[in-house]
């Protein structure tokens, strides 16, 4: 594990907040000069503790609105049976978010789409269509009051 002093946490948290962040304007809210701000950068990211830079897009500007959380039990608890329902989750653009957990079922995934029926569709077309699967549980989101993904 990487240590990671306050600076860096400081860094990171500025990162985390806005990832097109100026070097200037970090190096400014970090307390450093631009130069050690962009080798304390440089090397969070070679260390990987900084894994990459992505856009944080509003989905319902994009007309997929409506977001799911699904629990989904499979029939086996083989290796080849999760490897075959990751597979085929890989390929549903739906699936913006697939996590393998334990309790009483195996996955967790996050589903966005444009609306219930293609939510409909999603659920009885794809996943309900899958051999594996045993037991589907849907939870929709109604509101996000606090969400930190980027």
């Amino acid at each position: 594990m990487a240590e990671i002093d306050q600076i860096s946490e400081r860094i990171l948290r500025e990162l985390s907040r806005d990832g097109r962040l100026s070097n200037i304007a970090l190096a400014e809210r970090v307390g450093l000069s631009p130069s050690a701000c962009l080798r304390r950068v440089q090397e969070l990211e070679r260390r990987g503790v900084i894994s990459g830079y992505r856009a944080v897009l509003d989905r319902t500007k994009l007309g997929q609105g409506f977001v799911a959380y699904i629990g989904v039990g499979l029939n086996e608890h083989s290796k080849a049976s999760q490897e075959a329902f990751e597979r085929a989750i890989s390929r549903a653009p739906e699936v913006r978010e697939c996590h393998n957990i334990t309790g009483t079922i195996e996955y967790l995934l996050r589903v966005e789409c444009a609306d219930i029926a293609s939510y409909k569709a999603f659920h009885t077309d794809m996943l309900g269509a899958l051999p594996h699967v045993h037991s589907i549980t849907s939870y929709v989101v109604m509101g996000s009051p606090k969400d930190e993904r980027a």
